[in-house]
């Protein structure tokens, strides 16, 4: 049977526009159920806290519960390999730190390429790493522990994390940088670290502001430098070691992301509610308790930033040759 052409008209048209109204409808009744937002560190890390910091504000805001889901293990591998494979409806979201922007460089053979496979949903903070010694370590500035250093090759212990950690790349940039040679001396956990630091068995470390406020202001530890391009409103009166040393900025950055093909409307939907949020001044004082600083930006600018940490942390593991096994 051979339709009229006004008849036949309207119904391609009708297909062609049902997709769309088919996610309009979707957006329109999101979140229908609870949404999980997967995080690849365990409970009361950093980054853990900061998902319970917005999730809590969107479950107020959406009306439905925002769920943690921790999920450590491979360097957050683990986390975002299962959102990526999830359902792009905007019920499995994934909290990104910087550790998603060194994976790439790495790693050799993950299952997922994070630029391409993770779609950009909000950013949340800018955080800063704090160059720290023990107080009996004969430098009190930057610029007097690279002279130290270039005196003293290879006698300076820098401790980290791990191996390919963030602050151990960050290390790895100042050591390029700066110019001077330190032996990386990788641990398992931040409070192997402080007390090899304390006891003067190792004599750098880089290390997270939240978790080192305590000791600075106690005197327990000397800041030399924060590891952002600006100082940092927690401790104004510690420099930026790119005040010294030109082109450093190592800024942690973390936000969130969701599988790619998510709707737009969705994605649109999130980003504008976790701005509220980020805007909201006693969000804003929580976070700045943990050592950042809120940064709201669109889905297209969080995007961007993802682009451009993952090449410059990228460039600074290819030169200093950091493998993960």
């Amino acid at each position: 049977m051979r339709l009229p052409r006004r008849q036949f008209l309207q119904l391609v048209a009708g297909v062609a526009v049902a997709p769309a109204i088919a996610r309009s409808a979707l957006a329109q009744s999101y979140p229908a159920r609870p949404v999980h937002l997967v995080v690849g560190f365990g409970a009361g890390t950093g980054l853990d806290l900061y998902a319970r910091l917005i999730g809590q504000w969107l479950s107020e805001r959406l009306g439905q519960p925002v769920v943690i889901d921790n999920r450590p293990g491979a360097g957050t591998n683990l986390a975002t390999e299962s959102v990526v494979n999830a359902a792009p409806d905007g019920y499995t979201l994934l909290m990104v730190s910087t550790a998603a922007f060194t994976n790439a460089a790495l790693y050799d053979n993950l299952r997922f390429n994070f630029v391409r496979d993770i779609a950009p949903v909000a950013s949340l903070s800018r955080g800063a790493f704090v160059m720290v010694v023990n107080p009996s370590f004969p430098a009190r500035t930057v610029p007097e522990f690279i002279a130290y250093a270039k005196a003293n090759p290879g006698t300076i212990n820098m401790a980290s994390g791990g191996i390919g950690t963030a602050n151990h790349v960050a290390g790895e940039m100042f050591k390029a940088l700066a110019g001077v040679d330190m032996v990386h001396v990788p641990y398992r956990a931040d409070g192997a670290v402080i007390t090899d630091l304390l006891g003067g068995r190792v004599q750098v470390y880089f290390v997270a502001l939240a978790g080192a406020a305590e000791l600075i202001k106690t005197g327990k530890l000397r800041p030399l430098g924060v590891t952002t391009a600006q100082r940092s409103a927690a401790f104004p009166e510690v420099p930026a070691i790119g005040e010294s040393v030109p082109g450093y900025d190592a800024s942690l950055r973390n936000g969130i992301g969701a599988p790619r093909g998510t709707p737009r409307d969705i994605i649109v939907t999130l980003n504008t509610e976790i701005n509220a949020g980020l805007n909201d001044p006693n969000i804003k004082a929580k976070f700045a308790q943990l050592g950042t600083e809120t940064v709201p930006l669109t889905p297209e600018e969080w995007g961007q930033i993802i682009v451009e940490e993952t090449e410059r942390w990228g460039r600074v593991i290819h030169a200093a040759n950091i493998k993960v096994e």
